[in-house]
């Protein structure tokens, strides 16, 4: 379970991109976190797992965020980054999925294991001795996505994973998140995907809530045109 209370994010330019936010994520919920550029969406993901400053608290699993514990946050909260270039760095894509789990000191055999479970959880078994230089779009998304979950995250958070994939590759990532069973927050402009694999949508405007509820919110034309979003 993920809560946000009173949480604020300001900036060194003094724009308050997060504005007093009070939000609970139970554990299972699948939640599209929609809003028109700027609205705070990346800001609030990348607040949840400390990489950015903030004010109020936020708790995940019954652990508080705060220096001491941001490492255990951080593996409980895996955040896929928007460009899977940020998130791939390693000569292969085995690498690449290998870094966590290396970086917290799991053996070379365990590692492996993972590294292959997680790979075939995904079907992306073939990709294992690719140069992530060398993948389409689609197959970093996928990639990039599996170097998160071998850290066996309890909440799985994406920042606009449909950006720049075609139609078979955004198939393909729907047909992946079905299949897991995380906890989910996906941050997206793309409506239709937010309907296909969330059943909350959570929709930010100006850094706050301006609606939280189900599917039906996404038909609500007055509703998403004042948040300056297109309607199902």
């Amino acid at each position: 379970m993920l809560k946000i209370r009173n949480v604020t994010v300001v900036y060194p330019d003094k724009t308050k991109a997060i504005d007093n936010i009070d939000l609970t994520v139970n554990t299972g919920e699948n939640i599209a976190l929609i809003g028109e550029n700027g609205a705070g969406k990346t800001t609030l993901l990348l607040a949840i797992v400390g990489i950015l400053e903030l004010s109020g608290t936020i708790e995940i699993d019954g652990i508080q965020l705060g220096k001491k514990t941001v490492n255990e946050i951080r593996k409980r909260a895996g955040l896929v980054f928007q460009n899977p270039d940020d998130q791939l760095f390693m000569p292969l894509v085995f690498d690449d999925v290998a870094f966590g789990c290396r970086n917290y000191g799991m053996r070379e055999d365990e590692v492996k294991l993972k590294v292959d479970e997680t790979l075939k959880q995904l079907n992306i078994c073939h990709l294992s001795a690719r140069s992530p230089l060398k993948l389409s779009g689609g197959e970093k998304r996928l990639a990039a996505l599996a170097a998160v979950l071998a850290m066996e995250p309890s909440i799985l958070m994406l920042d606009e994973p449909t950006a720049y994939l075609d139609p078979k590759a955004k198939r393909a990532l729907i047909e992946a998140l079905k299949k897991l069973n995380h906890t989910k927050i996906i941050a997206t402009h793309d409506i239709a995907f937010a309907a296909n694999v969330c059943s909350r949508v959570v929709i930010l405007k100006n850094g706050q809530i301006a609606a939280d509820g189900t599917l039906s919110i996404l038909h609500d034309k007055e509703l998403m045109q004042n948040c300056g979003l297109d309607s199902l």
